[in-house]
């Protein structure tokens, strides 16, 4: 559960370099975008195993950051969110406390979660694959998430919106979360649903 909770931080983490050192961002067709959370546009969700029976769902209500994209050339697009840890919600007030403290996110000694990209290839049609490196709980770990293009244009309000969605898995152990949940609750899945604005 930890885990799924770094995990969903770290993927949403986006700090503002928006750009690896091998990424063009000075070509025209790159589009940069500020995700849409003011609009609640854009989802940071987690799911776990729950004793091998059912699924625990749970989410991070507040985070920032910014994504780019060059449909010309998709290698150019990048992705830098943040997220703040003590957002974490699963629809239960005693089980989130719990989350927040050192069995899991602890909090307090780490109060962000960091994801930035490090590469974005196309694999075919509206996939793609986008490497980072998460960082969570004062780790850092390089994670791939598989990437899919929702769709893109103009919105009712003059501007224009583009939206990707996400997903990618991992073991809690692998951030150094050790609290004991069985077995079959060693992997966490994050589920990103992303909306940006595109900003002219």
């Amino acid at each position: 559960m930890k885990n799924l909770f770094l995990i969903a931080v770290a993927m949403l983490t986006v700090s503002g370099a928006a750009f690896a050192d091998d990424h063009d961002a000075s070509s025209e067709s790159v589009e940069r975008y500020l995700i849409d959370t003011r609009g609640a546009h854009a989802f940071v969700q987690f799911r776990i195993p729950h004793l091998g029976y059912s699924w625990l769902y749970g989410r991070f209500n507040e985070f920032e950051g910014e994504f780019t994209f060059d449909p010309e050339n998709p290698s150019n697009s990048s992705v830098d969110v943040t997220i703040q840890t003590a957002s974490v919600d699963s629809n239960h007030e005693r089980r989130d406390n719990h989350l927040r403290n050192e069995d899991f996110l602890t909090v307090d000694e780490y109060p962000e979660a960091h994801f930035r990209s490090t590469s974005f290839s196309h694999i075919d049609g509206d996939n793609y694959k986008m490497t980072g490196d998460l960082t969570l709980l004062g780790q850092t770990r390089e994670v791939e998430i598989n990437v899919e293009h929702i769709g893109a244009g103009e919105d009712p309000w003059g501007g224009y919106r583009r939206g990707f969605s996400g997903k990618t898995s991992f073991a809690l152990a692998d951030f150094g979360i050790d609290y004991e949940l069985g077995p079959d609750s060693e992997v966490v899945e994050i589920i990103l649903d992303i909306e940006g604005i595109r900003q002219d």
